[in-house]
């Protein structure tokens, strides 16, 4: 009786001993991300693949739309509460770590990622001061998107020249009425499609990749507001107000009637988005890939591209190993391209993306705009923007400056002057 309790009692201690060593051994990671229903529920498939994979290990799901997604990072990175992994916009890169210690260094864990997946370039976008902060999920760039339907019905080739979109306008007037134009987009797309013609013609953007400072010239500021204007004065670009009218300014491009029905016949748009755009189309519609116009000798296409969105590890976290693992399942692993298709863009990653083109998971259109994309990258003809250019601050002063345009309240020199002068003096500020 003694030795079986003594034995009971030996037993009881050996659980005790073992249960804080299982507890021990148990992980839970924060992951949080932003997006619509099907990225949601795209990822929480995702995240039960890897936690079936790796016994003891949570993923905790934190997932929102982008509204106040930025706000809420931005008050849990200050608090020190932030997710062990985060799905980052990579300007934001400049916001949360700037000197590269914003973030933990992915370079620590090399041996549990397939870096090799990934371009220098694209290796390279989420560095900073030597330190691997994020890994991009997929690459994007603004393509011209255009509904080929339309531009037969108003007897006009798609355009292949500059010219050719400028003098479109009136001509789409004239045949389709007051409401046909033949591009949309919200007021960013035009102030990039602008920026692009500038870009080629003087060989500068407008926030320097290298300082924070304006790179373009006075005179060179001036013919982008310009630029602006000819395209909503000679009716190319649906007017600001016109999209304010409707629903509001910011309502995305397939929400609009007069895209559905062709009187809107083209989109300077993400690579990312075509789905979207071509969703809503009735059946008398066809969307076709457009040449990326490019004035004769420019030395750059101005092709606006950067990651579409990257992936980033918590400088706090407790598991920064499982972490890593986890992200080098979402972005490499076959069966994670399976799960999450498209839902971030065309995977970066070589392995995911030839899985999803040899089992047909790419349409026509997406793959078409992906491989003008490369060819563009690969011929060195899109330079990696300023990530300046897209802070939160220095938008919302762009975008000011512009809607004064689109609304007729300031002149386009004043105009000029405040993006120049202004601008330099914020970029100084937010550096």
């Amino acid at each position: 009786m003694k030795r079986r309790t003594t034995l009971m009692a030996a037993a009881a201690l050996a659980l005790g001993m073992a249960a804080p060593l299982a507890q021990a051994q148990e992980q839970t990671l924060r992951f949080s991300w932003w997006g619509g229903g099907e990225r949601h529920e795209a990822t929480l498939k995702a995240i039960a693949a890897f936690e079936a994979k790796n016994p003891g290990v949570k993923i905790k799901a934190e997932y929102m739309g982008f509204a106040g997604y930025l706000e809420r990072l931005t008050t849990q990175i200050a608090g020190g509460t932030e997710p062990d992994i985060m799905q980052i916009n990579w300007a934001w890169l400049s916001m949360f770590s700037k000197g590269g210690e914003g973030f933990h260094d992915l370079n620590k864990n090399k041996g549990l990622l397939a870096l090799n997946q990934f371009s220098d370039e694209e290796l390279k976008m989420g560095t900073v001061q030597g330190k691997l902060n994020g890994l991009p999920a997929s690459y994007t760039a603004r393509i011209f998107l255009w509904n080929k339907a339309s531009f037969d019905r108003a007897g006009v080739p798609l355009p292949t020249t500059w010219d050719q979109l400028f003098a479109a306008g009136k001509t789409f007037q004239a045949k389709l009425g007051d409401k046909a134009y033949v591009i949309d987009g919200e007021l960013y797309d035009m102030i990039l499609l602008s920026q692009t013609y500038i870009h080629q013609k003087y060989g500068t953007p407008y926030v320097s990749p290298t300082a924070p400072k304006v790179a373009m010239s006075q005179q060179a500021v001036l013919e982008w507001v310009q630029t602006y204007k000819k395209l909503v004065d000679n009716r190319v670009a649906v007017p600001l107000p016109v999209r304010a009218s409707l629903g509001g300014a910011e309502k995305p491009t397939e929400q609009q009637p007069d895209w559905v029905t062709g009187q809107w016949a083209g989109n300077y748009t993400w690579d990312s988005v075509l789905r979207l755009r071509e969703s809503t189309l009735d059946k008398n519609q066809k969307l076709e890939i457009g040449e990326f116009l490019t004035l004769p000798g420019a030395k750059n296409t101005g092709m606006f591209g950067r990651p579409a969105l990257m992936f980033s590890v918590s400088k706090r976290s407790k598991h920064p190993e499982t972490a890593a693992k986890f992200l080098n399942f979402l972005l490499t692993d076959p069966e994670a391209a399976r799960i999450l298709g498209l839902t971030r863009g065309v995977p970066a990653a070589d392995s995911q993306f030839h899985t999803l083109v040899k089992e047909n998971r790419l349409a026509p259109l997406e793959l078409r705009a992906f491989l003008q994309i490369k060819k563009q990258k690969e011929d060195g003809n899109i330079d990696l923007p300023s990530p300046l250019f897209e802070n939160a601050r220095f938008q919302k002063f762009m975008r000011e400056v512009f809607e004064t345009v689109a609304y007729g309240k300031t002149s386009e020199q004043d105009a000029a002057r405040r993006l120049y002068e202004e601008g330099n003096a914020l970029l100084n500020r937010i550096k």
